[in-house]
């Protein structure tokens, strides 16, 4: 009777990716998939029914990651649960008495620092920069770059980007934001380039023969280029860039998809702009996010 149940949990699940695509965006449909999975297969190893799940059954696995995953891995584990009962209908159980205190012993046990990536800023941007040669592929990272840390752009915003969203105006590129994490009904931002990334997009365009579709797209060992670039691979080709710049490993290290994001932040708090005209620039919907990406300038 328990496998027939939970094999119905695992129907309703693809039936419910199908029902939210294109409501949703893509990375929190695929949290809520990958992170429900994980928790059929822990309701299949202890006796338990994933869909419609017992608040016992949620705290007991809020439990059980604690001994492994990191807090911020497992808030985003239970909004899965959650979204999964609240979209079908169901009680959600993360909401129970019994699964907020386990939540809340996690944290005190964990805490809730989320660890920042280390922020490329102008000095050490502008050393990746100068880091990267004259091949097709370097065409390509410098503009990828330049565009990122002028536009704040999340990776996957940064990829969404087509040629159809380059804007010329008295001989200027700006670029047009269909759609971000804080603008889900499409409404659209402009985005506007300094001097030097509008030269360098314009050098990769003109080099790579892109006239439509997606700007950045991936390169194969031989030179080829592809359909599209996985918003994955934006991280490591921060890294290798940095790498090759010679930086510190431990900068190497900690720098990620969002290092771009995070040094343009930092810059316009140095340079003076004010919260403002930070939430505006980055398309944050909240001043403790802005915050956490800020906390780290030395002053």
């Amino acid at each position: 009777m328990l496998i027939n149940i939970n094999h119905t949990a695992k129907e309703i699940l693809i039936k419910t990716v199908e029902k939210i695509e294109g409501a949703y965006a893509p990375s929190t449909i695929r949290a809520y998939k990958s992170n429900f999975e994980v928790f059929i297969k822990y309701c299949d190893e202890n006796n338990a029914t994933a869909l419609p799940a017992k608040p016992e059954t949620v705290a007991m696995f809020i439990k059980t990651l604690s001994s492994h995953l990191k807090s911020s891995s497992i808030k985003i584990a239970v909004a899965s649960i959650a979204a999964l009962h609240n979209l079908n209908s169901l009680k959600d159980p993360t909401q129970h008495p019994d699964v907020k205190i386990e939540m809340r012993r996690m944290y005190r046990i964990l805490g809730r620092y989320a660890k920042q990536a280390y922020g490329i800023n102008k000095d050490l941007l502008d050393k990746m920069v100068a880091a990267t040669d004259d091949s097709l592929r370097g065409f390509r990272d410098r503009a990828i770059l330049l565009v990122a840390y002028d536009s704040l752009c999340r990776r996957s915003e940064l990829v969404s980007l087509n040629v159809e969203d380059v804007l010329i105006e008295n001989d200027a590129i700006k670029l047009k934001l269909r759609r971000s994490k804080t603008d889900p009904h499409g409404l659209g931002k402009n985005l506007y380039l300094s001097h030097d990334a509008q030269k360098t997009l314009k050098e990769w365009l003109d080099k790579s023969g892109i006239s439509s579709g997606k700007i950045f797209r991936a390169i194969t060992v031989t030179g080829k280029i592809r359909g599209s670039l996985n918003s994955s691979y934006i991280g490591r080709i921060y890294k290798k860039i940095a790498a090759k710049s010679n930086a510190d490993s431990n900068v190497i290290k900690n720098i990620s998809s969002h290092s771009t994001r995070v040094g343009a932040a930092q810059d316009l708090m140095i340079s003076g702009a004010s919260m403002a005209i930070l939430m505006n620039r980055g398309r944050w919907s909240k001043t403790d996010t802005v915050m956490r990406y800020i906390e780290a300038v030395n002053l």
